[in-house]
């Protein structure tokens, strides 16, 4: 029996946690192609986004601020939670026999459960005080639903969402939970709207996507003048915000020792998670301070990075929003209906795009047996049952280990662990049952909706 007491977590007081997000834009060495009018095709104005956004978000969306200071009212929020830990998971690596050092920084302590809510405050805080009523969005398996209602609560905003069916029909808790916070739930797609029963039409037991519930939520935000939409991946702003979780892990690092990862991997599906913790690290290697690979991970059945064409395409289902130019497989595919919901989306954020084109950044896709398997590891390590979405970093995490227990290399490893999985139990049982397959994923299964991709230029 090893009696060794080991150092496992690193923490920040609540005075060292950060006060401003960062926006890597200024700092890339081109600027990201900008979003298109839906029907002009032109780059699309601050008016074209305002039936959904306030104007503090929109500014922030095209902002070449490097950094753009945190409220007060929103840093107070953050304190309940933030600094999150940083752990070195020596059980983990004790288990994998690596003499790799592996890092992770722990998202699921917050009020939701996830990292969500590092946006979800500002979004609200920011409608709150532009006058706004309520807010509509989407949800994949609940965890960004789960924090916009409970940031609608503190600032006393109604909160409406979409939730994909498949998500819904297999997660009843996390419906719960977002009522336990004061929000409406609806399965999308929804007879409450054209775009939901357009596609009930099809399938009175449509599985629903991502794609479809932003299309639900849009539809109904975009002409009631006391509504707006909150998006909980994807854009700029969303992203920037996540930026505090990279923001502390830099100085956590510091503080196990570490001059810097060597490998960074996160689970990407709008990439909100990923690049959040990535882009400061990112910015610290394009100043030339460490050289760590960046790489993202997603799922094999919804492979957008990877298996994607980079073009202008729609946000969502319907067509209802500005054109993006983003890695996408086609605004209408509908992804296997896996058990990481959060990771079913058809496209990847414009700005992470816009970085995998550069050769900043590398991307693997992961099928979900082997995540699940990487998920159980951890927690019968760690203590900490992940929710699907990490466990494609997780896996990752694995193989890098691995490869250096083959070299000998004390590869620093860090990841970032975005929620644990409380809510995804039946998730667990499906996998532990031996029910759990993988979709057998071909060019064919993504080749008709990457051909229904607009054709701009």
């Amino acid at each position: 029996m090893d009696e060794t007491v080991y150092q496992h977590k690193y923490l920040l007081d609540e005075s060292e946690m950060p006060t401003a997000w960062y926006n890597i834009v200024p700092d890339l060495p081109a600027p990201p192609p900008p979003a298109l009018h839906p029907g002009t095709h032109e780059p699309a104005g601050p008016e074209d986004f305002m039936p959904l956004f306030p104007m503090d978000l929109i500014m922030q969306e095209v902002s070449q601020d490097r950094y753009i200071e945190i409220p007060g009212a929103v840093q107070d929020v953050y304190r309940q939670w933030r600094p999150s830990p940083l752990f070195r998971a020596h059980r983990l690596e004790k288990a994998l026999d690596t003499p790799a050092r592996i890092y992770y920084k722990y998202e699921g302590v917050s009020p939701a459960g996830s990292h969500k809510p590092n946006t979800a405050v500002p979004q609200a805080y920011y409608n709150k005080i532009a006058g706004v009523k309520k807010l509509t969005t989407e949800t994949g398996a609940g965890q960004w639903g789960t924090a916009l209602a409970f940031a609608c609560a503190l600032f006393d905003l109604e909160c409406e969402v979409w939730q994909v069916g498949a998500s819904y029909d297999a997660k009843p808790y996390r419906r719960l939970m977002i009522e336990t916070f004061g929000g409406i739930i609806h399965r999308s797609p929804s007879p409450l709207t054209e775009a939901g029963r357009s596609f009930l039409a099809k399938d009175p037991n449509h599985p629903g996507s991502l794609g479809i519930a932003i299309s639900e939520a849009v539809e109904i935000a975009a002409p009631d003048p006391e509504v707006r939409y909150a998006l909980g991946s994807v854009l700029n702003h969303v992203l920037m915000h996540q930026t505090i979780i990279g923001e502390e892990a830099l100085l956590q690092m510091a503080k196990a020792g570490e001059a810097g990862p060597d490998v960074i991997v996160g689970c990407t599906g709008g990439g909100s998670n990923f690049g959040g913790l990535a882009f400061p690290f990112l910015r610290e290697k394009l100043a030339g301070k460490m050289n760590p690979i960046i790489r993202a991970v997603e799922p094999a059945s919804c492979p957008s990075l990877t298996q994607g064409t980079y073009a202008y395409d729609f946000g969502d289902s319907a067509g209802m929003t500005p054109l993006m130019k983003m890695h996408t497989l086609g605004s209408q595919f509908i992804p296997d209906p896996i058990h990481a919901g959060g990771l079913r989306y058809h496209g990847m954020s414009p700005l992470i795009s816009h970085i995998y084109e550069l050769g900043l950044m590398e991307a693997i896709a992961v099928p979900q047996t082997e995540c699940f398997a990487a998920g159980l590891q951890f927690a019968r390590t760690e203590g900490i049952v992940p929710a699907p979405e990490p466990t494609h970093a997780l896996a990752a995490a694995v193989r890098e280990a691995l490869k250096a227990k083959e070299t000998g290399e004390e590869t620093v490893i860090l990841t970032a662990l975005c929620g644990h999985g409380h809510f995804d139990l039946a998730a667990y049982e499906n996998y532990l049952a031996g029910n759990m397959v993988d979709e057998a994923v071909s060019e064919e299964r993504f080749a008709e909706a990457i051909a229904m991709v607009p054709q701009v230029g």
